[in-house]
């Protein structure tokens, strides 16, 4: 399948705001509130200035705010972003070069499964609003779709975030700003999105994910799973922190 995000159609989509129910916006906020936090405790812990590499670095819309909020910008020593998509990179380019901050940031066009070509330390990598949820297995069929399948294990998220713990510095920490809890409801809310914005979806109460004709995929993860897919980091280095008060999202983080 094409990267949803070489059609310019899904990027005005799912980055124009008034186009996403009030669910995803609060899930955006509420993920940046916690990631801020995430900085924070770090920068304290750590004593020194952070590099941060954003994987899916989509419309820069992290960046942009961390830009934006000087008590927290000045924590960043360096802040990297890759994406798979040529027009997300082009997007977030463009955002540097208004915001004049090339000294401190760059984004770079890499599929996330190909991590380690960066040959880098991070104090903390990050991956917000949903984007986890989009990695969906190498051999997924969108043609010949069978209900029901089991995703207690993903391999494309296991190949991307076992590269991502390796690339932390020692102390350092991984962010999944945001990820869908697997229940009825956000089942349907995720349908309603994705409909909204005139996609065919083939999915159905079945399944543990939301996926589309046009190629979109999501999962959404209960704590068993988030740790059958990251079972090569101990449990006691993974915690939950809800993001509502309605079993809609949560953020993980990950600590070396």
């Amino acid at each position: 399948m094409p990267e949803m995000y070489d059609d310019l159609k899904h990027i005005e989509d799912t980055f124009t705001e008034n186009n996403l129910s009030e669910y995803l916006i609060q899930a955006q906020w509420a993920e940046f509130v916690e990631l801020k936090k995430a900085i924070t405790e770090l920068y304290e812990k750590n004593k020194s200035h952070l590099t941060i590499l954003d994987i899916g670095v989509g419309d820069a819309r992290i960046l942009k705010h961390l830009v934006g909020i000087e008590e927290i910008w000045k924590m960043i020593k360096h802040y990297e972003g890759i994406d798979v998509a040529q027009n997300c990179i082009d997007i977030s380019n463009k955002i540097i070069k208004d915001l004049k901050i090339s000294k401190k940031t760059s984004v770079k066009l890499l599929d996330a499964v190909n991590l380690k070509r960066l040959n880098k330390k991070y104090d903390l990598i990050i991956s917000t609003w949903f984007t986890v949820g989009n990695f969906y297995p190498f051999d997924f069929d969108f043609k010949n779709l069978k209900h029901g399948q089991d995703m207690s294990k993903n391999d494309k998220i296991e190949t991307i975030f076992k590269q991502a713990y390796d690339m932390l510095n020692s102390g350092g920490e991984i962010v999944i700003g945001s990820m869908y809890i697997d229940n009825e409801e956000t089942r349907k809310k995720q349908e309603d999105s994705y409909k909204s914005f005139g996609w065919k979806i083939i999915t159905d109460k079945r399944d543990c994910f939301t996926a589309t004709k046009d190629g979109w995929w999501s999962l959404r993860f209960t704590k068993k799973r988030v740790h059958d897919s990251l079972n090569f980091i101990p449990k006691n280095k993974i915690s939950f922190i809800p993001l509502d008060t309605y079993n809609y999202a949560m953020m993980v983080r990950i600590k070396k």
